[in-house]
């Protein structure tokens, strides 16, 4: 399976572009073992063939040391023989075969070395004189795989190729190589480090898969339904993101809790095995550490001194077996430490970890500060010793509690949970109940944004309590997590958390109940309910003194506002008011949402600019009180929302990506993938757009009644889609959802959209007629809503154009902006002006090139070609204008890790940027792109 290596494949197919225009390129490829090296040049080897390209493959084998010279070119040679016979072979290179007899018995016997060390230098000439005459027939790419592996003569005439590149034509040379095996003094290393400074050469490093990554790789395994988040998660954290390591763990029984694959086991220890007996023995005590040590721990442990701990540590850093990780040392992946671990016997297991306990409860100094009460619990625990585990896991819970470590607190709390029948007078040894430790369980979920966990905690915790006011309180938790859950019986939970506590007894759980029943019955667009729900809890939060009952009412006052998407004075005071009441007082979900509730209207009332820079300072936050996960992950729609409205597309998919990796609850998960799919349908990808799309309604039971912030997004992504498919009937009927939502701000929000939508798939008056009533029955609160509703007049044929553009224009939205550009361009060809037209398409053509919005860019070319104007040549050399911006930077030789840190994005999309750049450029490397830079007048980032 391949699975998310997009960038590294358009990297290389950027470059086999340039050798296929007559500019060689050589690509260096890094990895671990099973990241998946092998499996990308499969699939860009298919790519080139299929494109026209002779490929050619060898492997060096692990025997190559050890006497088996030049073998991955032999392997090149034997399949070229067999495609062109050894007689097409002779003639490419004049018949001159005595030095390729060397290589393969059918050219004969091979000639005499005349003792000059000239022999050598003329077997390369001839192997480079091969490879320039098939390229003189049409692009090569010579591929040799597992270089580490490689001999020496073969290390030497592939440097020979690479450094005389320049002399061949459409050639590409791709090296793979194991990055794991290359300890310091690896013979390759040093070849490596010479070929990355030559001209035309670009070094790349294959890097792990992502959390979503793997998840997707385990659908794929095993079709028929996305894995659960939590088995996900376990696969993740046990494969660490190798996809070899993932295949093998799925093809045992596809449960995380299987031993290691025997085959996977031989695999990681390969590398130990090698290592005197002495440093296996020390590896073997590590690993009852974990995936990573502290050196002062295991000196303890292991009862060597410094002289015996350094000398015994050294082969397994030289090895690469272990990592030195600051004053520690890490594996280097957590499968070879949980192999060796396996490997201990269990009695040999229980007193090592019993001995790391004890050395840490008498210095809790040997791991950094904050550490030692989870890795107490975690050896205490390895140890079997039932009672000092249930003691040190509630300590670290409370440690991560105070670290906003939720995620953390909570697996500890579970920890105590689950051991407390095990342990005589559990409650004493940690002086709470087990109703109590439910409860913080409870909260703990809810903060981490686990909640289905939460919702299964919360349900047992009701079991074991009977005061009202903490029975209120669980019932409003799970309510509330039921609701991100998507679950249905959400409303059953808050309404019977109001009715345990009567109106005459003002409580704190009483207009906490109120507030959690106001703020997501609101969301369910019960306004009239919320709004007197959120009134009372106000006031009985002013009575009782509870601010964050006070802060959670006024945040859903605000959103109740009639004119709220305007961002009226009235809201910004609400929510400056709830948002000094969090912060003075540490109420930290409630100091989030007011980032979140902020961003909405800002971003309603077209502030787009302001929206992103609020957001951006809301996931800060998110990140400092632990609550990324929770809602951040939502903060980040927003976020990315507001990026896409400005058409930074580039970062908004990075925010995006980035709250996927963090394992998102179902609805924001949902909310992300449609606003992924929007801006890949924007750019012309149809095919991960349907993707995304398909997702985005496999994650959330839409429910028409529910949330229209959530359901018309929806509507308006899948018409486009289906247009853009050319299925404009379905499109219409799709979009006849919208007329069943007419009233409030929301349904304006989000109706006007698919509304022009329609207006743009309709072509008879019929068709357009249901959605013109629907646009007189809909109201609009600001200025991004009236571009909508000009936007639908103009092309339902009642409107000028010239008030739309410069509408979109004032509101800073290029993607909208280039779009009824075409539409304006159109009606102005229909009237017989050209010159209108055709500067109206230029101007639409700049903004899609800048965007790389494929679709609207082909749309202008088509009007263009229609009425006979013409677009003027684009200056940029076709550059996106993320693609300036990396131009800029690397035009004063900024490195692609710089360039990624300047600009937010990763190493990896800048590397793909700047090949991108390069490749239309025309450019060898990046001083000529610098060059060319000056020359076109962009001045340095």
């Amino acid at each position: 399976m391949l699975v998310g290596r997009g960038a590294e494949l358009g990297t290389l197919d950027a470059a086999f572009a340039e050798a296929r225009a007559g500019r060689a390129r050589a690509v260096l490829v890094g990895g671990e073992a099973g990241v998946g090296k092998t499996r990308l040049m499969r699939e860009f080897g298919r790519r080139a063939e299929e494109a026209g390209a002779r490929l050619l493959v060898g492997g060096c084998l692990e025997l190559g040391v050890d006497g088996f010279p030049f073998a991955p070119f032999t392997a090149v040679l034997r399949r070229l023989v067999r495609e062109i016979g050894a007689d097409g072979v002779a003639e490419l290179v004049g018949g001159r075969t005595a030095g390729l007899a060397r290589l393969l018995p059918e050219f004969g016997e091979p000639g005499d070395d005349d003792g000059t060390g000239q022999f050598q230098a003329r077997l390369f000439e001839l192997v480079l004189t091969l490879l320039e005459r098939l390229a003189a027939a049409g692009p090569v790419v010579l591929v040799i795989e597992d270089a580490h592996w490689a001999d020496r003569s073969s290390r030497d005439l592939l440097a020979f190729l690479v450094r005389n590149l320049g002399a061949v034509g459409a050639l590409m040379i791709v090296v793979t190589y194991r990055s794991d095996e290359l300890h310091r003094t690896h013979p390759l290393r040093p070849m490596l480090a010479e070929l990355d400074r030559v001209d035309r050469v670009g070094r790349h490093e294959l890097g792990r898969l992502s959390r979503r990554e793997v998840g997707e790789l385990m659908t794929r395994l095993r079709p028929g339904g996305e894995p659960g988040a939590d088995r996900v998660e376990a696969f993740y954290t046990r494969s660490e993101g190798n996809p070899l390591f993932v295949e093998a763990l799925m093809e045992a029984d596809g449960q995380i809790a299987c031993e290691l694959p025997e085959s996977l086991r031989d695999l990681l220890l390969a590398g130990v095995q090698r290592l005197p007996d002495e440093t296996q023995e020390l590896l073997r005590i590590a690993s009852a550490g974990g995936a990573r040590i502290e050196h002062r721990l295991l000196a303890a442990v292991s009862g060597l001194g410094e002289v015996g701990l350094s000398r015994d540590l050294r082969p397994a850093v030289a090895g690469n077996v272990l990592a030195v990780d600051g004053d520690g040392y890490a594996f280097r992946h957590a499968l070879i430490r949980e192999a060796l671990h396996d490997d201990l016997l269990p009695g040999e297991r229980t007193r090592l970890h019993t001995r790391c306990a004890e050395a840490l409860e008498a210095d809790p100094s040997l791991v950094p500060p904050g550490r030692a009460a989870a890795e107490l619990a975690y050896h205490w625990h390895a140890a079997h010793n039932v009672e000092w585990a249930l003691i040190a896991a509630w300590r670290a819970a409370k440690e991560a509690d105070r670290a906003a470590a939720y995620a953390e607190d909570l697996r500890m709390l579970e920890r105590v949970l689950e051991l407390w029948d095990r342990v005589p007078d559990a409650a004493a040894k940690i002086g709470e109940p087990y109703d109590t430790v439910l409860e913080y369980a409870v909260t703990a979920a809810d903060r981490a944004g686990d909640s289905e966990r939460g919702i299964r905690l919360a349900t047992a915790a009701l079991r074991e309590v009977d005061d009202p006011h903490r029975r209120a309180f669980l019932l409003e938790r799970r309510g509330q997590m039921k609701h991100r859950a998507g679950h249905q019986s959400w409303l059953d939970d808050l309404r019977a958390a109001i009715e345990l506590i009567p109106p005459e007894t003002p409580a704190v759980s009483r207009a906490r109940a109120l507030a959690g029943f106001a703020q997501y019955v609101f969301m369910g667009k019960a306004s009239e309910e919320a709004q007197a729900a959120a009134e009372e809890a106000l006031a009985v939060a002013e009575k009782v003194g509870d601010p964050q009952a006070q802060a959670s009412a006024l945040l859903t006052l605000a959103c109740l506002q009639e004119d709220s998407l305007a961002y009226a004075a009235q809201n910004v005071e609400l929510i400056d008011r709830a948002e000094r009441i969090a912060a003075a007082h540490g109420i930290d979900e409630q100091h989030v949402r007011s980032y979140i509730n902020r961003t909405h209207f800002l971003e309603g009332s077209g502030r787009h600019a302001e929206a992103v820079e609020t957001a951006r300072r809301g996931l800060e936050l998110t990140r400092e009180l632990g609550r990324f996960r929770a809602q951040g992950t939502f903060l980040s729609i927003n976020y990315a929302e507001s990026l896409c409205s400005l058409g930074r597309w580039d970062e908004a998919l990075g925010v995006i990506e980035l709250a996927l990796e963090s394992d998102p609850p179902r609805p924001h998960r949902a909310g992300l993938l449609e606003l992924s799919g929007a801006i890949f349908l924007a750019r012309g990808d149809l095919a991960e757009a349907r993707h995304r799309t398909a997702l985005c309604r496999q994650t959330r039971a839409w429910e028409i009644d529910r949330r229209l912030q959530e359901y018309l997004p929806m509507v308006q992504l899948e018409a486009e889609l289906m247009l853009a498919e050319g299925r404009r009937a379905e499109a219409l009927a799709h979009l006849a959802e919208t007329a069943r939502y007419v009233g409030r701000p929301d349904d304006a929000r989000y109706a006007w959209p698919c509304l022009v939508v329609a207006a743009r798939a309709a072509e008879t008056a019929e068709e357009l007629a249901p959605f013109t009533e629907r646009a007189a029955a809909t109201s609009s609160y600001g200025p991004l809503q009236e571009a909508y509703r000009a936007t639908f007049d103009a092309e339902s044929g009642h409107g000028g154009w010239q008030g739309v553009i410069d509408a979109w224009e004032r509101l800073q939205r290029p993607h909208s902006l280039a779009r009824v550009l075409v539409g304006a361009a159109a009606h102005a060809a229909a009237h017989g002006d050209r010159d209108l037209a055709a500067a109206r398409l230029d101007r639409a053509a700049a903004l899609a090139t800048e965007l790389g919005a494929a679709p609207i860019l082909a749309a202008a070319k088509d009007l263009a070609g229609r009425v006979g104007t013409a677009r003027r040549t684009d200056a940029a050399h076709g550059l996106t204008a993320r693609e300036l911006e990396v131009l800029r930077h690397l035009s004063v030789g900024r490195s692609n890790k710089e360039i990624a840190e300047r600009l937010f994005i990763s190493a990896k999309t800048a590397s793909v940027h700047v090949s991108n750049i390069l490749a239309k450029l025309g450019a060898a490397n990046r001083t000529e792109a610098a060059a060319t830079a000056r020359r076109m007048g962009i001045h340095p980032g």
